[in-house]
């Protein structure tokens, strides 16, 4: 009746295991680390990087307890703070010589003190937030008046594209602010154009009025076209951001909007403010234009003449200057993705590139009328443009076309990285920053430490008082739902803050409420006369219905919480929701075991450990089991 069979116990066996070897990660602690990354999107952090760190820290007299190359960045450990802090400055003296301009961000981080044998099954710490390990916090406003005289520009050029094509006469396109205005000589060509235009966008609403001898047809963009726009320029710089800081090495970040204008950005570990500036600051802008092939060109690019009129010089990686014209054919807001790959015919790296429809048909008009002549691909960081590649345009390109020739395969995967991460929608200001030192995250981490471990030991105390052995083994069950919710949270490298303690907190006090239900249903069972084992069997089959429902209606509320909260809530409800599942299976089916291990065999059980079970007083008053 109260046995479980074989297979049951190594499912408890195995699970109980997994669960230890993902939780372990979390009690090794973090190390004072140094995190080198890239300053510039055409600087890589390599072997040679590395090379150069170690040589910096042994000229320096110190010793690191490990250095690490990976995911683009360099990370050098160390035994404590005072240490972290010198190795920064001898690497950073070594790295970056000109402040004004440096190569490589260098920047305090705290990282995981799990061995190597841990990390290769992926069994990882899990995140800690903002308020627990500390960090950079910064409120990003985002210019979406910007983001709309972009867009005209943008509506300006299309507009300017279809006039030109359908052979529609003007006098003259401008943008005055957001407004786009177009002349035009007689009535009869406005009409056309107004039908041309609001027929291919529509998104744009006119007004006609006359300008002297002239006729001038005023366009703005429809207001709930500026609403669809700035939420599209504020979803295109959270893309941005999250691929500019996640896929080049920093920790952990997170980056949240908040309210219709503003981007919320925590950088939890990264202790420096400034290089954090930094960090953010890489944000870049991609143009593609037509190099200058002339004489003078020519003369300019070997440094012996001036550069034309109406073109610019830049720089390759290699130091070679190329001179571009400074008409922008396409920018980063056109390209729509980039995958690095080989070319059919030579089995060389390439870029494939695509494009939305209007870079489509800018690219088809613009190849076509400049077959064999080069295309440069500039990337601008803080107001500094560096040519990336420039090709020779082979044949007519559409909306999609491929970059190759000199490059490797690293190279054309980080040339596909850049692009695909591509441009700010619209510009963004810091408004507000905040650095939560180490030392308060460890105060936090350790208060919340308590609070967990002083109330577990308080309700196995009195579990252990009332219910007697039942209730140590309910203490048990509520240790194996702890070890449960700590691994399944590490598995899921979920961002632990002080929200999520106190709801670790309250799904200990939760989860003893099955334990209870169950406790009080098998003295209820003993009351009515029922036998040991039957009412063990009774107990624990009877009070699953109870225990089913409660934690349905508790996990519902969970999901809302999930579902429509933010920021702190959502990281309470991950850890709620998550410790009412693992509740269950500890309080009814690991517990079960227990009881079934030490009672289950005894066929002659004539009492059980469960406290005090009060009796009617007809009954001959209480007695004890």
């Amino acid at each position: 009746m109260n046995r479980y069979p074989a297979w049951k116990y190594a499912l408890i066996v195995v699970v109980l295991l997994i669960a230890a070897l993902y939780t372990l990660p979390n009690f090794f602690g973090e190390a004072p680390a140094v995190q080198v990354s890239s300053s510039k999107s055409t600087v890589k952090v390599d072997t040679t990087t590395l090379a150069r760190v170690e040589q910096a820290l042994k000229e320096a007299n110190i010793s690191a307890d490990g250095i690490t190359l990976e995911a683009g960045s360099i990370k050098a450990r160390f035994g404590d703070v005072d240490t972290q802090g010198k190795a920064k400055d001898a690497i950073q003296k070594a790295l970056t010589p000109d402040a004004a301009d440096p190569a490589y961000v260098v920047a305090l981080n705290l990282l995981s003190r799990s061995p190597a044998w841990l990390t290769s099954l992926n069994a990882n710490p899990m995140y800690l937030g903002l308020d627990l390990r500390g960090g950079v916090h910064f409120m990003l406003q985002v210019d979406m008046q910007a983001a709309l005289t972009k867009r005209a520009e943008s509506l300006a050029g299309d507009i300017r594209l279809s006039l030109r094509e359908k052979n529609i006469r003007h006098g003259g396109i401008a943008r005055n602010g957001q407004a786009i205005e177009i002349r035009f000589r007689d009535s009869a060509t406005l009409t056309s154009a107004k039908n041309l235009i609001q027929d291919q966008i529509p998104d744009l609403q006119m007004v006609e009025a006359p300008d002297g001898t002239d006729y001038k047809l005023t366009a703005t963009i429809k207001p709930e076209a500026a609403r669809r726009i700035q939420d599209q320029a504020l979803k295109q710089n959270m893309v941005t951001l999250h691929n500019r800081i996640n896929e080049l090495g920093v920790a952990e970040p997170v980056i949240q909007q908040q309210g219709i204008d503003r981007i919320v950005v925590q950088l939890p570990g990264v202790q420096d403010t400034a290089k954090a500036k930094d960090i953010l600051g890489r944000t870049a802008t991609l143009e593609m234009r037509l190099v200058e092939d002339s004489a003078e060109a020519r003369a300019a690019e070997s440094g012996s003449g001036p550069v034309p009129f109406g073109s610019e010089r830049f720089f390759e990686r290699n130091g070679q200057a190329v001179i571009v014209k400074k008409q922008v054919i396409l920018t980063g807001e056109n390209l729509t993705d980039a995958q690095p790959g080989f070319d059919s015919q030579n089995q060389q790296p390439k870029v494939d590139l695509t494009v939305d429809a209007k870079g489509g048909r800018i690219m088809r008009d613009t190849s076509r009328e400049n077959l064999k002549k080069r295309m440069a691909i500039l990337l601008f960081e803080k107001g500094k443009g560096e040519v990336l590649t420039a090709p020779v345009i082979q044949g007519e390109l559409g909306n999609r076309f491929q970059i190759s020739g000199s490059m490797s395969v690293n190279e054309a995967s980080d040339l596909a990285l850049l692009l695909r991460a591509g441009s700010l929608a619209a510009p963004m200001d810091i408004i507000e920053e905040r650095t939560i030192g180490p030392t308060l995250g460890a105060e936090n981490i350790t208060k919340g430490f308590h609070s967990v471990s002083w109330g577990f030991a308080v309700i196995v105390a009195f579990m252990a008082t009332y219910y007697m052995l039942f209730g140590l083994f309910s203490g048990i069950a509520l240790a194996v739902n702890l070890l449960l919710l700590v691994a399944v949270l590490s598995m899921l490298q979920a961002t632990l803050t002080l929200p999520g303690m106190a709801a670790m907190a309250l799904a200990l006090g939760m989860a003893i409420d099955s334990n209870v239900l169950i406790n009080e249903r098998i003295r209820e069972e003993l009351r009515n006369g029922a036998s040991p084992q039957a009412a063990i069997h009774a107990g624990y089959e009877r009070a699953w219905a109870t225990i089913l429902d409660s934690n349905i209606s508790t996990l519902i509320a969970g999901l809302a919480l999930l579902a429509f909260g933010s920021g702190p809530v959502r990281g309470f409800a991950v850890v709620h929701c998550i410790g009412i599942l693992t509740s269950m299976f500890s309080a009814v089916f690991f517990s079960r075991g227990l009881v079934n291990l030490w009672y289950g065999r005894q066929k002659k059980l004539k009492t059980v450990s469960i406290g005090t079970v009060w009796r009617p007083p007809s009954e001959g008053g209480l007695a004890k089991s």
